[in-house]
């Protein structure tokens, strides 16, 4: 039987000086010194270099090798010259001279190099996915996404969970995205749905009398893509825990997250995770995903504008439910940033912002700009004090109905942030977000709905649900994370009336709950315990910690923006065989239809 290797590519040093050895890989590069060829030779773990002399009886199949070669070497170790010596490689300090070589298999001319990390169309990447694995950057995060599973495993043991697995084909569940369905053959005219998240099962679990359960669980969702999500499919550690409140979920996934972090990364990880309710971090940071790396704190500035000399604010707060907001820019205190500032708002649609700045003149602070002009100098100091701002600072400002600007709010906060360098790279900051409403409504129909989790305990249990529905609150958290939402939970709601009416008010029938959440009503009615869990997203957890800006450089094999896999040409039409058996008919859309004409 054929001997590939004796050793792999990272493994040799001086210690093997004068032994013979077997080695196999990719030829990641070839360099010709006069004759003498120096080749450098790649497996999964790293890289030797190898040499061959014109003496060698393989020498002219050497000459051959192109990039990406599979071949096999055997030779001797020998040590570097001193001057010779590579300290960034973890062989550098040794070579292997060639007796004999071959080649194991080759490359067709390559679509895409290995050799080096230049950039190259995110298509061609994906289409040749298993070429692009092979490059160095792409690689490591692989090996990093395992390590990081393999870490969350090895905690959530340790702290007495258990792993189990739940189904791939279920029911329609209403998750808040596009559930993908799949025909049933022996069912004709009724679908399965591919899980959005495993929530009734894992809630059906603990109704099972198990006390802890984890799982890193596969989850689809037919949802437009961003570069922190995928458009089809994701993974999450999944967790849920009987007998809790929300502090005992905190405190048990908390010391979870911050050791994989540290663990993972070299950058710091805050140890202090503030709790910031729903509402405040709306008016805080226009999102419910802040970013705490940046200082910036916005804040409400209504009562100077009230009856203002500047009249385009204090007309917009003559509507009902319309406000003023203040966005701090600390060191931004120049006409040409905030000239640059009114440039950026006007590319995201805006016709620009209001805004001041503060200047030193004659001894006293001066507030300069248009509004500085129009409120005078009372007021700009009542700002500036509010704030916290001194000379060389600015402020910025946005008014209407908050959810018509709170989006930009966000991005605008971030924007400055970057511009102006107050953010530190080298840091996690996280920040549980709590207090979520359990109901919105919508501003086209009026209808309310859930704007979280549907299964949900709302606080205050049965009784908050007789009032105002938009007034109603959740145990609902999210855990954000530098910008991004990296884990969500509830504490669930065990109590059959209190389910029903929660739905109730969101326009569904008791009888309609219990045909759609068969298996979660009737667990409902057999003393169910009081729990609750979470679930962290573990691609966007990854894109974390490789420092990624795209979830797709961390997913072994990605879809692309449309949902599509190039590579194994996916998805791909039914033969009229397979249609004929799931009892299907495809109609052809009209084209009118599709554009929404």
């Amino acid at each position: 039987m054929k001997v590939y290797r004796t050793h792999n590519c990272a493994e040799l040093g001086l210690n093997h000086v004068d032994q013979s050895v077997t080695l196999s890989g990719w030829v990641h590069r070839v360099r010709d010194h006069g004759g003498v060829l120096f080749f450098d030779l790649r497996d999964h773990y790293g890289i030797t270099q190898v040499v061959i002399d014109p003496d060698s009886k393989d020498f002219t199949t050497a000459e051959t090798y192109r990039s990406e070669w599979c071949v096999q070497v055997k030779g001797t170790v020998k040590a570097r010259a001193s001057d010779l010596i590579n300290k960034n490689l973890q062989t550098g300090y040794i070579e292997v001279f060639i007796e004999n070589t071959e080649v194991i298999s080759t490359a067709a001319d390559l679509p895409l190099p290995v050799f080096g990390e230049l950039e190259y169309p995110e298509e061609t990447r994906l289409r040749y996915r298993f070429l692009d694995l092979r490059r160095e950057g792409l690689h490591n995060n692989m090996l990093l996404r395992a390590n990081v599973i393999a870490s969350i495993r090895k905690e959530m043991w340790k702290i007495g969970f258990n792993e189990f697995q739940t189904p791939i084909l279920t029911a329609s569940s209403p998750e808040g995205a596009r559930d993908f369905l799949v025909p049933s053959r022996l069912n004709q005219g009724k679908f399965y749905a591919l899980p959005q998240a495993p929530q009734q099962f894992k809630q059906l679990i603990m109704m099972g009398g198990f006390d802890k359960y984890f799982q890193i669980a596969p989850c689809f969702r037919d949802e437009d893509p961003r570069s922190d999500r995928s458009p089809t499919d994701f993974y999450q550690l999944d967790i849920e825990m009987s007998f809790v409140n929300q502090e005992d979920v905190f405190n048990t996934v908390k010391p979870v997250i911050e050791k994989i972090f540290k663990e993972h990364s070299n950058k710091k990880v805050e140890s202090h995770w503030p709790r910031i309710t729903y509402k405040d971090a709306m008016l805080w940071y226009g999102t419910d995903k802040p970013d705490l790396r940046n200082p910036i704190r916005m804040e409400k500035v209504c009562e100077v504008f009230k009856d203002s000399g500047f009249t385009v604010f204090s007309n917009i707060l003559k509507t009902e439910g319309c406000e003023i907001r203040a966005i701090p820019a600390p060191g931004g205190g120049s006409r040409n940033f905030c000239d640059r500032m009114n440039s950026f708002a006007q590319k995201e649609g805006l016709p620009g912002m209001g805004y001041m700045f503060w200047r030193e003149a004659n001894g006293n602070i001066d507030a300069a700009g248009p509004i500085a002009k129009n409120i005078g100098v009372e007021k700009s100091e009542f700002i500036r004090n509010s704030l916290g701002l001194n000379v060389g600072d600015a402020a910025f400002f946005l008014g209407g109905n908050p959810k018509n600007f709170e989006a930009f709010s966000a991005k605008a906060r971030n924007h400055i942030g970057l511009e102006l360098k107050l953010i530190d790279d080298n840091v996690f900051a996280f920040a549980w977000i709590i207090d979520f409403p359990m109901y919105e409504k919508d501003v086209e129909n009026g209808k309310i709905d859930f704007s979280h989790n549907p299964f949900s305990m709302p606080q205050g249990g049965f009784s908050a649900l007789s009032g105002d529905p938009l007034e109603v609150l959740g145990y609902q958290y999210d855990l954000a994370c530098n910008g991004y939402e990296l884990l969500s939970g509830a504490i669930r709601n065990h109590e059959l009336d209190t389910m029903y009416k929660a739905f109730e008010l969101a326009g569904y029938s008791n009888a309609e709950v219990t045909s759609r959440f068969s298996g979660m009503i009737q667990g409902l009615k057999f003393a169910p315990p009081p729990h609750g869990g979470c679930a962290l997203g573990i691609d966007r957890m990854i894109m974390l910690l490789a420092n990624e800006e795209n979830i797709r450089e961390v997913i072994m094999f990605p879809m692309n923006q449309k949902g599509e896999d190039l590579m194994m040409n996916a998805p791909s039409p039914a033969t009229n065989k397979q249609i004929r058996e799931l009892g299907i008919r495809i109609v052809e859309q009209d084209l009118d239809e599709v554009d929404g004409s």
